[in-house]
């Protein structure tokens, strides 16, 4: 299986950009599984450190391998992590990507930092594995839940997104392979409204400015022509979270109306697991350029 960079410099080459979807519980990672394997497409599979300590790393990596011995191309992130405990153990368990999330910090608290976790995920990778390295900059809310109102103090207007200039000294003195900027982009979903419009201009100068990979974070509740325009402009990852939790939520509540009676989980987990596999489905194919 090719490893994660070479992954993304062939999806760069092909002007597309790879799925990350965040897992709760495991039958997100089994519908991620099926869609990843529907449609023979490689996908990144992300846990924040609260994921992690819930379902168990042991568990998550080796159901990514039972998946990977199926011909899946499924890669683990270890995604939002902001101890550097925590990055050395995700590095150590096997994990193919770490963003180390300082983004909430000062600038210069967020270079040092994001350099520190650098060094720990560099000292664990090697040849055999590569381990890519994320940093963060600018706050764009951490939050997975349905709002009203932007979240308080999340980076939107364009005077506050990341800058080419603070992009380029941020990779320079960090070392990442990867860099997630706030362009305009937040962490959960309005309730009855598309989130805000992404400033694909600043997307396309803070990646002439890094010369690195874009993750685009927040993904969910983006409209389908910014997500094209983002890939277009230099994103190469994209993240999606809160659209998996509320499709998961709403297929349960479902199951659970239709089977008041009903007892068994894995009777009533197929609607809910196929609903979330729709999700990933939809959002691969746009992200690959599949119609």
């Amino acid at each position: 299986m090719r490893n994660l960079s070479r992954v993304i410099q062939d999806a760069e080459k092909k002007k597309i950009a790879i799925g990350h979807f965040n897992i709760s519980n495991l039958e997100q990672l089994k519908a991620i599984a099926n869609a990843a394997g529907n449609l023979s497409l490689p996908v990144v599979v992300g846990v924040s450190e609260g994921e992690r300590e819930y379902v168990g790393i042991p568990q998550i990596t080796s159901l990514v391998e039972s998946y990977r011995a199926q011909g899946i191309e499924m890669y683990l992130n270890a995604d939002h992590t902001r101890s550097l405990e925590n990055v050395e153990k995700a590095v150590c368990a096997g994990f193919d990507s770490v963003i180390f999330d300082a983004a909430n910090l000062p600038f210069g608290e967020n270079v040092k930092n994001t350099a520190e976790a650098v060094k720990i995920i560099k000292k664990h990778s090697s040849w055999k594995h590569q381990v890519l390295a994320e940093g963060e900059l600018g706050y764009i809310g951490t939050s997975s839940e349905l709002f009203d109102a932007i979240p308080e103090g999340a980076s939107i207007k364009d005077e506050n997104l990341t800058t080419p200039d603070m992009a380029a000294e941020f990779v320079k003195k960090t070392g990442v392979s990867l860099f997630a900027p706030a362009v305009g982009n937040v962490h959960g979903m309005f309730k009855n409204a598309p989130n805000p419009r992404l400033n694909i201009g600043r997307i396309k100068d803070i990646k002439e400015a890094v010369k690195i990979p874009l993750v685009l974070h927040g993904g969910s509740g983006i409209v389908d022509e910014d997500f094209t325009a983002a890939i277009g402009a230099g994103i190469s990852i994209i993240h999606i979270s809160t659209e998996l939790r509320v499709a998961w939520r709403r297929a349960l509540e479902e199951a659970l109306k239709n089977n008041p009676n009903e007892a068994a989980p894995y009777k009533l987990m197929p609607g809910v697991i196929k609903a979330v596999q729709d999700v990933v489905e939809r959002r691969m194919k746009l992200f690959a350029g599949i119609s």
